[in-house]
């Protein structure tokens, strides 16, 4: 048996497919794969390696290089026109709905001025720390890691910042330590201001997801973000009609108090798809305020039409 081979078979079992060996005399240089590994765990595989290599009779030096391939992130902006229409909710639902269908998800909470995401998500008080001088996410209790303006300041202050401020901030949560993270849900602040500006110029999106409300006033704030997105040539996903319907929990009656179908009759008109209707829904309210997951089928639909969105593009 050759010496590398012998160095190849003491570093399989440790190491798998990630090692890659090549001998010069009585060194060993080895190239270690750690793509979606954290620092840590990249370090503790690189020390055993070394061991292993050191203890094959004739290898003096061990020289260790890693590497790692860059995952192919893609960032889905959640955006709306105007606040209240329910997005951050939609937002943390459509993560945790593309996460049920396999997409590796990360969550940005890039509402500076009215974070909401941390309580959404469950994880109030949380704090991020940094490595690499780069923000390491929260990991939630759903699994989803999180980062959010609600993290870095406390819940009662004020953010009074200018757009330039306001823009670097979300530069910082987006460039983060992300891991092997696919992708990113952005919850974007209601508006067509300097950090949706930042957004398609700086760290453009892949495609967009709009939440209205079924009633005129939302539409027509909808339709300006539609518009921001389309000028930017950032694809637009579909429309997402939020607050549509109730269902009386004591005769069964369905009635619709903001209008119904206005969303999907837009969609139809501004040529783009519509991704469903999420109800009026105690449960969904409930389980925001608690910061648990609200699982109503609803958000399964819309996530699959994003998914299916983001395999096909």
């Amino acid at each position: 048996m050759t010496q590398d081979v012998t160095v190849k078979a003491a570093l399989a079992p440790i190491a798998g497919e990630r090692a890659m060996v090549r001998l010069e005399g009585d060194r060993a240089s080895i190239i270690l794969d750690v793509t979606g590994l954290d620092a840590a765990a990249g370090d503790a595989l690189e020390a055993e390696v070394r061991r292993a290599a050191l203890a094959v009779p004739g290898i003096a030096t061990a020289r260790i290089a890693q590497t790692a391939q860059r995952t192919t992130r893609r960032i889905i902006a959640v955006a709306s026109g105007k606040g209240g229409v329910g997005k951050s909710t939609v937002s943390a639902n459509l993560a945790l709905g593309l996460q049920a269908l396999g997409r590796k998800v990360g969550l940005v909470d890039a509402d500076i001025y009215g974070p909401s995401q941390p309580k959404l998500m469950g994880v109030e008080g949380s704090r991020p720390e940094a490595s690499d001088k780069l923000l390491d996410p929260v990991p939630t209790p759903h699994g989803i890691g999180l980062l959010s303006m609600g993290q870095l300041v406390p819940a009662d202050q004020a953010i009074a910042w200018r757009g330039p401020m306001a823009a670097g901030a979300l530069t910082q949560l987006i460039v983060a330590n992300w891991g092997d993270a696919d992708t990113l849900v952005v919850d974007l602040p209601p508006g067509t201001g300097d950090i949706q500006l930042t957004m398609v110029q700086k760290h453009k999106p892949a495609g967009a997801v709009i939440v209205s409300t079924p009633q005129d006033l939302a539409l027509i704030d909808a339709k300006r973000a539609i518009d921001l997105f389309r000028k930017a040539g950032v694809p637009i996903i579909g429309l997402v009609e939020n607050m549509a319907g109730y269902a009386c929990p004591h005769c069964g009656e369905i009635s619709d108090p903001f209008g119904k179908g206005g969303a999907e009759t837009a969609a139809a008109a501004l040529g783009i798809p519509f991704l469903g209707r999420i109800p009026l829904d105690i449960a969904i309210r409930t389980a925001s305020d608690a910061g648990n997951a609200a699982e109503v089928g609803a958000f399964s639909e819309v996530a699959a039409r994003v998914d299916a969105w983001m395999t096909a593009a």
